[in-house]
């Protein structure tokens, strides 16, 4: 069953609400701040290492732009290059994910968007791989990146994850026992979007079979879901 664990869920649209902050309180709170139009800055750039949870907490802004009817987006930077800047720059949020890859083309085009945005009231959270100041990018686009707020993503550390994972399942309206926790950290992958996955699976096949969620529960729903073909 080893590296099954992981491959069975399906993971849930990305959101705050099943993001694990762990150090990353005080981002997801300016984020939150963001998605709801409540700032004064125009724009927010997060950076950090791969698995540190940049596009998961960019889409999870998006959403919840678009949830209180703000138009938004989320774009790459090649999208970028091919966008109607006028109608994102009417937006109330654009996210652009990578900006450490944007070519010269995708980099005026960020300048002008950031500039639109600034103008009518709206806002753009970037996220990169590299800090500020070394983004490969014109100074004139660096610059209005930091004219905004810049946030350092740090990825969950092992020792974290068993008490960020009793934290989602709690906030899920579920107790989460050690053995489970054990289990999962060992027989799998360990990234956290996985993680959340596999539990919000088991917590719906939990409601659905009257079961608490459990090892011999996780073994049953591992079968059942192998003997299926997914």
């Amino acid at each position: 069953m080893e590296q099954l664990v992981f491959e069975l869920a399906t993971p849930e649209a990305p959101s705050f609400e099943n993001f694990l902050p762990g150090p990353n309180a005080e981002v997801v709170a300016a984020l939150v701040r963001f998605a709801a139009g409540s700032v004064a800055e125009t724009g927010l750039l997060l950076w950090g290492p791969p698995g540190a949870g940049k596009t998961h907490l960019l889409k999870a802004a998006v959403r919840a732009a678009g949830l209180r009817g703000a138009r938004a987006a989320l774009v790459s930077p090649a999208e970028l290059e091919a966008a109607d800047l006028s109608a994102l720059g009417a937006h109330g949020l654009v996210a652009v994910d990578d900006v450490e890859a944007a070519s010269a083309a995708a980099q005026a085009r960020l300048f002008t968007l950031y500039n639109a945005l600034k103008a009518g009231g709206g806002h753009l959270v970037a996220a990169s791989a590299l800090p500020l100041a070394t983004l490969p990018l014109r100074e004139d686009v660096r610059t209005r990146l930091g004219w905004g707020l810049v946030y350092e993503a740090m990825p969950l550390a092992d020792a974290d994850k068993p008490a960020a994972l009793v934290d989602y399942a709690r906030r899920r309206g579920f107790t989460l026992a050690d053995d489970v926790i054990r289990y999962l950290l060992v027989h799998g992958r360990r990234d956290m979007t996985a993680l959340c996955a596999t539990l919000a699976a088991l917590d719906r096949h939990s409601l659905a079979t009257k079961r608490p969620i459990t090892v011999p529960l996780l073994r049953d729903w591992l079968q059942r879901e192998m003997t299926l073909g997914r």
